[in-house]
């Protein structure tokens, strides 16, 4: 509820629109310019010194227009322009302007030949529009400015607001240091740093307040906005070096992001959660009950990898706490990493190089066979293992595999009845099982000596559902010919010095978990984990989510959506929809999905109602985590 008038008085470059106009207009008009780009260049840089207050505006002024060499005629192509331009969340928050047209003012040492028409589309009329105009020569060239004008003197927008003499509070709002003076000078009351388009040090450093978008203004004021939450108070922390692609993706559409090239300790973990609300892993960090019970705010986890036995999906799941992973997009990596380990270790690569960096010439044929015409034993048939599938049966190989789910065969591929079947017949066993933890030590001294003699065994799946002790004794006797391991029972926090009893055995292929571990998977990640999160945050969309029921919402369209999260219990829903009813709500759309121990229902619903129905809503009993969206 607003208790005090008050007046909005926005500036125009930087701030309504995502450009300093000038400059727009320099590369319109130096277009066949050879020298165009140092000029564009040196009114970018005076622009600046005016604004930062370096230089007085009636100088930067002049010597912006000296190097224009504008006309007329380009002032109709600029303002197209400029309507293509508009600050981001200006054009989402129309319904501001048009609700407190009369509270608005623009201040701007801009003109006003361009500012005009794109305010005007605000509901921001001519006359609450206060800018320079530009002189013309007789051919319409632009020759300069009225210097009668307030505006095109130094401080000029002190000046124009104190002739304004304005009631209320007023607040100010741009981008500039020349804004600022407006706060400084004693006849506003606040200064926002306008901060979406460029920070400006000098302007934010002296604000009352930084709005890095006007939906942080909006808040603030607790004024109409399209956003019930701004984006940039949302606190994402990524850690383990998740490719830089995540950041710039949740970064653009708003929300502040952190970056840490590394795991925390459990210890770190509770300190710095506090406050967060994204949490994004790779496979290292472990997300335990106690870091849960740290995290304050916590709304989603984003695992940047397939395996997810590093968090607690169960008490993130009492918790309210959604989890999404990447169950897809690094498949090819793993599968062309095994494709090439099948090679290698049946052409006995590994022990040949080594052999060469030693100084020791062993051309021979011995132990070294083609893959074609050999069998593959693929233990889980899911997305990597039917890959895997297709790309060995095309090099000639014959393909079997072997899983507890009834998976359709692709092309020859032939299913085996029981493990010991499938290690019976295989030269290769290759292992795509899941992190489920009675999978520990599925391959141990008795599988192995299921294996023809002479096999080989891939693990690029986890770390401890092969037996090592067993597997050394089995290399060791030659029992096996080969492994290849990328996964280990217990791996380092990050890159450094580590052990394995497998270390200098022949024939034995080791890599620090990268079967996934290329720039194409990790961007494939960096770009389906992040449009997950953002989907959830910004819509309450639960699809693909591991720990919670999975609903694929419609649209929001004109209506707030109340998102609650609530165990669940026979009678929840009832008082859920009792409150609805008794603060008379009008439902345009409720969409409900459970599981075993927890419900999600979504109302969508009309814009105007008693505020009060949160607070009910939130204390109904059994309510896990409520949010309003719009």
């Amino acid at each position: 509820m607003i208790t005090v008038a008050r007046k909005y008085v926005f500036d125009f470059d930087s701030t309504l629109t995502r450009v300093e106009a000038l400059d727009v207009l320099a590369e319109m008009t130096l277009s066949n310019r050879e020298d165009r780009d140092e000029v564009i260049k040196e009114i970018q840089h005076i622009t600046n010194l005016g604004i930062d207050g370096d230089i007085s505006f009636t100088e930067s002024l002049e010597r912006r227009i000296r190097l224009l060499q504008a006309n007329k005629k380009h002032l109709d192509p600029l303002v197209e322009e400029l309507r293509k331009k508009i600050s981001k969340s200006i054009a989402s928050n129309k319904e501001f302007f048009e609700k407190y047209s009369e509270d608005i003012y623009v201040i701007s040492c801009g003109f006003k030949e361009f500012i005009d028409p794109i305010v005007e589309e605000y509901n921001i009329p001519s006359d609450r529009v206060y800018a320079n105009t530009f002189t013309f020569d007789e051919d319409g060239n632009i020759t300069g400015f009225d210097e009668e004008n307030v505006l095109a003197s130094h401080n000029g927008k002190i000046a124009c607001l104190k002739e304004l003499n304005l009631e209320g509070e007023v607040q100010v709002i741009g981008d500039g240091y020349s804004d600022y003076v407006m706060r400084e000078a004693g006849i506003a009351h606040k200064f926002f740093a306008y901060t979406e388009n460029v920070h400006r040090e000098k302007a934010a450093s002296n604000a009352d307040h930084v709005a890095p978008n006007l939906d942080e203004f909006l808040f603030v004021n607790d004024l109409p906005r399209n956003l019930s939450y701004p984006k940039n108070r949302i606190k994402i922390l990524l850690l383990e070096n998740v490719h830089p692609v995540a950041f710039d993706n949740l970064s653009e559409d708003g929300f502040s992001v952190e970056l840490i090239d590394r795991s925390l300790t459990e210890e770190e973990l509770i300190e710095k959660i506090k406050g967060v609300h994204v949490l994004g892993i790779r496979s290292k960090t472990q997300i335990t009950p106690r870091v849960l019970d740290a995290a304050n705010k916590l709304l989603v986890v984003g695992a940047f990898c397939i395996g997810t036995t590093q968090i607690d999906l169960n008490y993130c799941l009492k918790k309210g706490v959604v989890v999404f992973n990447a169950p897809y997009s690094n498949t090819r990596s793993v599968v062309e990493m095994a494709i090439g380990q099948i090679i290698m270790l049946m052409r006995n690569i590994f022990p040949r190089s080594v052999e060469i960096h030693n100084r020791q010439w062993n051309k021979t044929a011995a132990n070294s066979t083609e893959v074609r015409g050999k069998n593959l034993g693929i233990v889980g048939y899911g997305n990597i293992g039917k890959q895997l599938s297709v790309l060995a049966e095309a090099m000639g190989m014959r393909v079997y595999y072997y899983d507890l789910e009834d998976r359709l065969a692709l092309g020859n591929a032939k299913r085996c009845n029981t493990l010991e079947d499938l290690l019976n017949v295989s030269d290769v066993v290759s292992l795509h099982i899941d992190d489920n933890k009675a999978n520990k030590n599925f391959i141990g001294d008795r599988e192995l000596h299921q294996m023809r003699d002479g096999a080989y065994l891939i693990n690029l799946s986890r770390g401890f559902v092969v037996d090592i002790p067993a597997l050394v004794k089995a290399l060791k006797e030659k029992k096996i010919a080969g492994a290849a391991i990328d996964v280990f029972p217990e791996e380092p926090r990050k890159n450094g010095p580590f052990k394995t009893p497998l270390q200098g055995l022949p024939n034995v292929i080791l890599t620090p978990h990268i079967g996934g571990s290329t720039q194409e998977a990790q961007m494939n990640i960096a770009d389906f984990v992040p449009n997950k999160i953002m989907d959830y945050i910004n819509t309450g969309n639960t699809k693909d989510a591991l720990n919670f029921p999975n609903i694929r919402l419609p649209k929001q369209n004109n209506a707030h959506r109340f998102l609650h999260i609530h165990r669940n219990l026979p009678g929840v829903m009832a008082r859920i929809n009792e409150v609805l009813a008794h603060y008379e709500m009008n439902i345009s759309g409720q969409y409900l999905s459970t599981n075993d121990d927890l419900g999600y229902v979504i109302t969508d619903l009309d814009k105007d109602y008693n505020r009060d129905v949160i607070k009910a809503l939130k204390k109904v009993e059994h309510t896990i985590k409520f949010r309003v969206l719009y």
